[in-house]
């Protein structure tokens, strides 16, 4: 009954899991909440508290085991589980993390665990002002002709700031001076580029160089600021700008291309001739990256490879290429660098939760969740996920490539006690990629099986009259759990026969099993001890199991041989008398002994030690029969004693002696004549026998005498009639009632007789005559004598 509710509380529990992960994916999929924090804010920094949005109470929150998760393998944020507030785990530098792109948000993850759950939200990262406005070059040279008319636009290169929104790059300002001013112009893509226009004409003999400085400036409060020296050389005329044979250049680079190969190679021509028409390459508006990643040769135009490509960064790039003549005129081009992706990337797997170990008989019980990412694009960024399939496990796709890895079964730790998981995490590219990651899941002990006895049934065997406290064998039982709950306490069950006194008979160890003898076991008295003994191991709940002991007591011979007949008493001996007329073999007596030992130990055989006429009787060895081994003669003696010794078959062997008195007569009406020696050894007998049957004789004789007397003289008085010839009455008087006899005397007491003492007849001789009155004692007390007219009437009352 118990195993059944048991399992019941593990399906509601299953039940109950398997709703909170249904709930967590539903809710994983809802809008993600927003949250924001300003750049450099220091490690521990307050960004919010996630109570309210989770819809936790403090207590609850810890229970549920919440951490925070986010694509990679840095973790920025940290939830504190007491108060549920989310705080930085390390500076945050928005340009790092997003560059220019507005705004930089990093999404991230709240995991629950107990029940899985996931919560979506994003973190804004606000940009302060802390960088300023940076002109990559220094000193800007711009070669202006002296033809130039006034309301000329001349591009300068414009300054570079990390800052995002209201940070970024606002403005610029120019040095005062006559001959130019500052003109602001708004790019496509939002950037501001400074443009110099000529105010009045330039006058190269007057003026040949024209120092400016060019000041940028961003929208931070306060303002920071960044300037670089223009410098204008005035040059003679030319009127021939050079002109690129293609507006626009695109290229494809795979990421892979070695460091200084050709990306592409871009021409310009100019009409001009001598020094107006010899044409330089240089780059126009070109961010850092560019000029760290590419290189132009100023000369003939072609685009080189300063440095690896990496698609995961940046995608693609977008160069202006400026060429100018020797007289300050130029012309630009676009050339749209688009990096190839190629499978360099291996696909990252991030581990959130993991169990090292769980307890055997769960079913489908959460090991893992964890996340897989693959920088790289398209086939070369789609991943698969999969484990050995010869384990009893499964990976469950959760939401946004998280993954949780399942028990499909219950596990057994019997069977197995410890899984080499590896989870193995492949993208689709060509060549295809792969990383595993390991997991060694150990499978704790549930008590679930009980101790199992090597036997069934044992059988000890133990030799009589053994020493106390003697080993006498071993049970052992063995358990397949593990810890305390494979230690197995041995004990003794109650006996089915509660008068067993067991516990003062065996004892056993309770650590090892051993089975120990008490006290000394008598075979005579006890030959077959059977008991139960008990296995319990520690577990919670204890399981037990039984098995039956048998202890077979082996005899020993430690019972000598014991003579039923002839009785050895102290009484008179035996006498056993023999015909002289006897035929040889002729039976005279049989000696019978038994032993109480059994086996062997109790065969018994007969040997005559020792005889008065060796040679005359014989005692057969296996029986103890004694029978003559002779014909009788004259001249044999007519008394003999002999000795029987009765051995048994034990080792060492025990025996005892008879003694048998033989007496031979010539036929069995000749008188017993008792033996000299019976009569020494009567002699030698106890004084209190001889005492007591002395006085039962002279008590005996002397009642008898009574009765006889008291017979008598009635009878005297009732014969003086004739008839008797005179009987003679003893003297004296006899009592005037009825004498009862004693059963212990010679008379019994259910007879009285009439009796008469006859003088004169020469004799001394007394006859019994027949019974007046049976059991006369019998009746009662109050009966009267009148009843019995013709008694009275005789005996003269």
């Amino acid at each position: 009954m118990e195993a059944g509710e048991g399992k019941e509380r593990v399906l509601k529990q299953r039940q109950v899991l398997l709703f909170f992960v249904l709930l967590g994916m539903a809710q994983a999929g809802s809008k993600p909440r927003h949250y924001s924090v300003a750049e450099e804010m220091e490690s521990g920094s307050f960004v919010a508290n996630l109570l309210k949005d989770l819809g936790l109470e403090v207590d609850q929150l810890a229970a549920r085991g919440p951490q925070v998760v986010s694509k990679g393998k840095k973790m920025r944020l940290h939830l504190d589980r007491q108060t549920g507030d989310l705080l930085l785990n390390e500076k945050l530098d928005r340009e790092e993390l997003c560059g220019p792109i507005e705004p930089c948000v990093l999404p991230f993850q709240v995991l629950f665990e107990n029940p899985l759950q996931f919560f979506q939200a994003e973190l804004r990262i606000r940009d302060i002002n802390d960088h300023s406005p940076v002109f990559l070059d220094k000193e800007i040279i711009l070669k202006i002709s002296e033809s130039i008319t006034p309301g000329t636009a001349f591009l300068i290169e414009r300054a570079q700031d990390l800052d995002a929104g209201s940070n970024s790059l606002q403005s610029y300002t120019v040095s005062p001076n006559s001959h130019f001013h500052l003109k602001l112009q708004d790019s496509s893509d939002g950037v501001i580029l400074p443009q110099l226009v000529l105010n009045k004409a330039l006058d190269r003999e007057e003026q040949p160089e024209i120092m400016l400085t060019l000041t940028a400036l961003d929208g931070g409060t306060p303002p920071r600021s960044g300037t670089a020296l223009v410098r204008i050389e005035v040059l003679d005329i030319n009127d021939n700008a050079p002109e690129f044979a293609e507006l626009l250049y695109e290229v494809q680079v795979p990421e892979n291309s070695p460091i200084g190969s050709q990306v592409a190679l871009v021409s310009a021509r100019d009409l001009d001739i001598g020094a107006y028409g010899e044409i330089t390459y240089v780059f126009s508006q070109a961010s850092e990256d560019i000029r760290k990643t590419f290189q132009i040769n100023a000369k003939s135009g072609e685009l080189l490879l300063r440095q690896k490509l990496d698609f995961e960064s940046i995608q693609n790039y977008t160069l202006n290429i400026q060429a100018t003549d020797g007289g300050g005129l130029s012309g630009s081009c676009v050339v749209f660098v688009q990096v190839i992706d190629l499978n360099d990337n291996p696909p990252e797997l991030t581990m959130s939760t993991l169990i090292k170990e769980i307890p055997e008989n769960l079913q489908e019980t959460i090991i893992a969740v964890f996340s897989v990412s693959d920088p790289d694009s398209g086939d070369n960024g789609r991943m698969v996920c999969s484990t050995q399939d010869d384990l009893p496990f499964f990976l469950k796709p959760s939401v946004e490539n998280f993954y949780t890895l399942v028990t499909n079964r219950a596990l057994d730790r019997e069977t197995r006690a410890e899984y080499n998981i590896t989870i193995t995490v492949t993208d689709l590219g060509a060549p295809r990629l792969k990383t595993e990651h390991n997991i060694t899941l150990m499978v704790s002990d549930v008590n679930d099986n009980a101790p199992a006895f090597t036997q069934t049934a044992y059988t000890l065997f133990v030799r009589e009259n053994n020493s106390p406290a003697l080993h006498i064998g071993s049970v052992s039982a063995t358990d397949r759990d593990a810890g305390a709950n494979a230690q197995v306490t041995y004990s003794l069950l109650p006996p089915q026969d509660p008068q067993l006194p067991l516990a003062s008979l065996v004892s056993i160890n309770a650590d090892n099993g051993q089975l120990f003898a008490l006290r000394a076991l008598d075979y005579e008295a006890l030959r077959v001890l059977e008991f139960g003994v008990g296995a319990v191991d520690r577990g919670s709940p204890a399981l037990s199991s039984q098995a039956l002991v048998r202890v077979l007591v082996l005899d020993a011979n430690d019972n000598s041989p014991f003579v039923l007949y002839p009785l050895q008493n102290g009484s008179a001996p035996c006498t056993e008398l023999v015909p002289r007329a006897a035929e040889p073999g002729y039976l005279v007596s049989k000696v019978v002994a038994v032993d109480g030992d059994s086996g062997q130990n109790a065969w018994l055989s007969y040997q005559l030690l020792k005889a008065t006429e060796p040679g005359l009787f014989s005692v057969w060895a296996h029986n103890g029969e004694v029978r003559t081994a002779r014909l009788l003669s004259e001249r044999d003696a007519a008394k003999h004693r002999l000795l029987v010794l009765v051995k048994d078959n034990g080792e060492p062997p025990l025996s005892a002696s008879v003694t048998l008195h033989v007496l031979l007569v010539d036929g069995f009406s000749q008188p017993y004549l008792p033996l000299p020696e019976a009569a020494a050894d009567a002699a030698q007998a106890d004084p209190l026998t001889v005492y007591l049957v002395i006085a039962l004789a002279s008590v005996s004789s002397l009642f008898l005498f009574s009765v006889l007397a008291f017979i008598a003289v009635r009878l005297c008085r009732r014969g003086k009639a004739a008839s008797l010839g005179g009987c003679s009455v003893p003297k004296g008087h006899f009592p005037g009632h009825l004498v009862d006899v004693s059963g212990s005397g010679t008379l019994s007491q259910s007879y009285q007789y009439e009796v008469c003492l006859m003088g004169g007849s020469g004799t001394n001789e007394f006859k019994f005559l027949r019974p007046i009155i049976s059991n006369l004692h019998s009746q009662s007390s109050g009966r009267k004598v009148e009843e019995y007219p013709s008694f009275q009437n005789e005996l003269g009352f």
